[in-house]
């Protein structure tokens, strides 16, 4: 043990630490880890992490942390941490495997065409290639719709998001949340450890 562990001070590390950030970030697993695990309210599923872009979970937690996003129980976790938990749970998270993958359908049409407006940002299938926008693909319906909801409210910060969700109805959302959803990629965190 070095000296300054032992002053309870830690190095800065290049990059995140796994271990370090499963043993903080393990309560996330209490809704995260947990298949079909629902907010109470208003009620849609929480989000999957397995799968999701680091930067995308590091920009996430952050926004917690400052207040920048909504949600009472995450701002509260987020408010305690520093830069480097942030980076070491998000080493944890993005270190686990992907599950064994199901067959998934299709999605509709109309979500489809709706999608193509996303790829500049999310990619094809929304399992994109840049580093911030996050993977869209396999989310939960119901927090795809949520989130969309939330940003054409204006309870998101992100300017693009709102401007683009502004011009959306409640179809275009159901469409387009049920079309992501349909498609391979993300997974409920622990699942592929």
């Amino acid at each position: 043990m070095s000296a300054l562990t032992v002053l309870g001070v830690r190095p800065a590390l290049a990059e995140g630490d796994p271990e370090r950030g499963e043993a903080i970030g393990y309560t996330c697993l209490g809704c995260h880890g947990i298949a079909g695990y629902r907010n109470a309210y208003p009620s849609y599923r929480v989000p999957k992490l397995g799968g999701q872009k680091p930067a995308a979970l590091a920009a996430a937690l952050k926004a917690y942390r400052d207040q920048n996003r909504q949600h009472h129980t995450m701002q509260a976790q987020g408010a305690v941490l520093d830069d480097q938990d942030i980076e070491d749970i998000v080493a944890w998270l993005s270190r686990q495997g992907p599950p064994a993958k199901d067959d998934l359908d299709v999605g509709s049409v109309r979500g489809q065409e709706i999608a193509g407006d996303c790829v500049a940002c999310h990619g094809t299938e929304g399992a994109n290639a840049t580093p911030a926008p996050p993977v869209l693909s396999g989310q939960h319906e119901s927090y795809l719709r949520q989130a969309l909801l939330q940003y054409k409210e204006g309870k998101r910060g992100d300017t693009v998001m709102s401007a683009f969700s502004a011009g959306l109805d409640q179809r275009d959302i159901d469409q387009l949340a049920a079309f992501y959803a349909a498609q391979e990629g993300l997974y409920t965190a622990g699942e592929g450890d």
